[in-house]
């Protein structure tokens, strides 16, 4: 992926983060956190945030499938509309338990855990971090 962003985050953070953001499942969402996370910086959820909101344009990955914690759609506004992203995920099958939230137990795509269980893994760890095990 080639690319230029310009935000609060690094552009190897932020193609790191596009890389992860690429690999979810449709049906599936993952958490800012999470990917944060997975990326080696446990405390990076709003540099997840700051990347998405600057994906270049041409660059399709589904941003969509990205909710914060709690399973809220907190990105809904970047779609155009606030009812777009709850439709996106409507459309994959994501559970709402509410119109503006996601039923996170049944849906989660942890990329730590779920990267690992394939048998090709598309991502090393976070440097200095083993897999993990279950």
């Amino acid at each position: 992926m080639e690319y230029e962003v310009t935000m609060g985050a690094s552009l190897d953070f932020a193609r790191r983060v596009y890389e992860v953001v690429a690999l979810i499942p449709r049906g599936r969402v993952t958490t800012y956190g999470l990917i944060a996370a997975h990326l080696g910086d446990r405390r990076g959820a709003r540099m997840v945030g700051w990347a998405l909101n600057a994906v270049p344009d041409g660059l399709d990955i589904p941003c969509h499938r990205v909710v914060n914690r709690a399973g809220v759609l907190s990105g809904r506004w970047h779609f155009g509309h606030p009812d777009a992203m709850r439709l996106l995920l409507a459309d994959e099958g994501v559970p709402l338990v509410d119109e503006d939230q996601v039923d996170l137990p049944r849906c989660l795509w942890d990329p730590t855990m779920e990267l690992y269980d394939e048998d090709a893994m598309h991502l090393p760890p976070a440097a200095g971090h083993p897999p993990p095990t279950k």
